[in-house]
C-alpha cells in the first residue's frame, strides 16, 4: 500500500514540502532486510526476526514508511507496528517492546518527511497516536512532543578482554565476579525448554518484586523461534538451584541484553555479574563491537549506576508521540492496586494477567 503525504516542512534544509511517502511490508519486501543489514544505525529491533516475533506473539502487523518508490532501492525507512487494542487504543508504535528504534534515515529532514507522511492516519481519526523511539534524532514536526525519557547504556567492546575487566568497578563488579568463581557457581547457556522454564520462573519472581506481571511465555517462545542461535538464555546455579538468568540477542556486530532476572536471596553470590561477564567474553570471541545494556528509568539511579560500573556509557533516550502528551505516570490508585494485588497473587494468576495485558501494552 502507498500513501501520498503532501505537507509543508518549512525551514528544513531548503524543503518547502515533503515528498511522497510509501508504505511496505518489511516481512514481505526483501529491500527492508537489505537496508537493515547495510545501515549503520540498524539494530536487532529493526530485524525481521524481531518483527516476526512481535507478530507471532501479539499479532502486531509491521509497516515501513519510506520515500523510496516500490521499484527503487530502499535507502530510508521508519518501521512501525500497528497496535490495535480495545483497552489501550489503536496506535502506531516504532516499535513495541523495543528499547529503541532509530529511524533508518540520513538526516532529520528525512525523518520529518516520514512522520508527516504517517500523520494522516492520526489526523483522520483512525489511530489515536504514533510513537517513535529514536536514539540520536529529534523529530521537529508540529504537534509531536517528548512523552517520556530514559537512559540508554552501551558498552564499547573494542578493547581487549583484560582491559575490559580492569575497567569494571572493583567492588561492585570485579569482586562479584570473583565471588561467583569462588562459590563455584554453575553456568549453562542455550535456548532449551529447560533453560526457558528456569529463566521464566526467575522472571516471575523478579516481576513480582517489581510489582509487575510477567510477559507471557508465548513471547519468549516466539523470540526463540525467530532468532534461533542468535538468542541465548544464560543461567547461573548455586548448588543446582537457578539463581540468576539473562536473555541476550545478537544482531550483526552487537549483542543486546534484553531481559534479566534473579532470586534476590542468592544475589550475594554474584550470579548476575557472572552472567554478564560470560556474555561479554562471548561477544569478544565473536568479534562484536558493542553490548547494548538497554534502557533504564530515570527514577532508578541504582540501575543506572550498576550499568555504569561495567563501563557502559549512558545517553538520553527520548520517546516521541504525535499528538504530543506529557510524561506518563501511574495514578495513586493504580500504584495502590499494584502494591496490594501483586504480592499476594499466586504466580499462576500473575502469569495469566500478564498474558492478558501485554498485548494491549505494546
Amino acid at each position: 500500500m502507498s500513501s501520498a503525504a503532501h505537507a509543508d516542512i518549512r525551514g528544513c534544509m531548503g524543503y518547502s514540502a515533503s515528498p511522497t511517502v510509501y508504505e511496505l511490508n518489511p516481512l514481505l519486501d526483501p529491500r527492508w532486510e537489505k537496508l537493515v543489514r547495510s545501515h549503520p544505525n540498524a539494530s536487532v529491533f529493526h530485524s525481521t526476526n524481531w518483527l516476526r516475533a512481535l507478530r507471532s506473539a501479539y499479532g502486531y502487523e509491521p509497516t515501513v514508511a519510506t520515500t523510496c518508490p516500490p521499484d527503487s532501492p530502499l535507502t530510508n525507512g521508519l518501521v512501525f507496528c500497528r497496535v490495535q487494542s480495545w483497552l489501550t487504543g489503536w496506535r502506531l508504535v516504532s516499535l513495541p517492546f523495543s528499547d529503541h528504534c532509530e529511524p533508518l534515515v540520513s538526516h532529520s529532514c528525512e525523518l520529518n518527511d516520514l512522520l508527516v507522511g504517517m500523520k494522516p492516519y492520526i489526523d483522520g481519526g483512525r489511530w489515536q497516536y504514533m510513537e517513535a523511539r529514536p536514539i540520536s534524532f529529534r523529530p521537529s514536526i508540529a504537534g509531536m512532543g517528548n512523552q517520556i525519557s530514559y537512559c540508554l547504556h552501551r558498552l564499547n567492546l573494542n578493547r581487549s578482554t583484560p582491559q575490559l575487566f580492569q575497567q569494571f568497578h572493583k567492588s561492585c563488579v570485579q569482586r562479584k565476579i570473583r565471588r561467583a568463581e569462588r562459590e563455584a557457581l554453575k553456568y549453562e547457556e542455550g535456548s532449551s525448554e529447560l533453560l526457558l522454564q528456569q529463566f521464566y520462573q526467575l522472571l516471575v519472581i523478579t516481576r513480582r518484586r517489581l510489582l509487575l506481571p510477567p510477559p507471557p511465555q508465548s513471547w519468549f517462545r516466539s523470540l526463540i523461534a525467530a532468532f534461533g542461535e542468535d538468542l541465548k538464555i544464560r543461567v547461573a546455579y548455586k548448588d543446582d538451584v537457578p539463581v540468576a538468568s539473562i536473555l541476550t540477542l545478537t544482531h550483526e556486530k552487537r549483542m543486546v541484553y534484553k531481559y534479566g532476572c534473579s532470586d534476590a536471596r542468592f544475589n550475594r553470590f554474584g550470579g548476575m555479574a557472572l552472567l554478564f561477564w560470560k556474555a561479554i567474553q562471548e561477544a569478544k570471541q565473536k568479534g562484536l563491537d558493542e553490548l547494548d545494556m538497554g534502557r533504564s528509568d530515570l527514577g532508578h539511579p541504582s540501575l543506572i549506576s550498576y550499568k555504569e560500573h561495567w563501563g557502559a556509557v549512558g545517553t538520553n533516550l527520548h520517546y516521541w508521540r504525535y499528538p504530543g502528551e506529557g510524561p506518563r505516570s501511574a495514578s495513586a490508585w493504580q500504584e495502590n492496586v499494584r502494591r496490594r494485588f501483586v504480592p499476594v497473587t499466586p504466580s499462576c494468576v500473575l502469569q495469566m494477567v500478564g498474558g492478558l495485558l501485554y498485548g494491549h501494552i505494546g
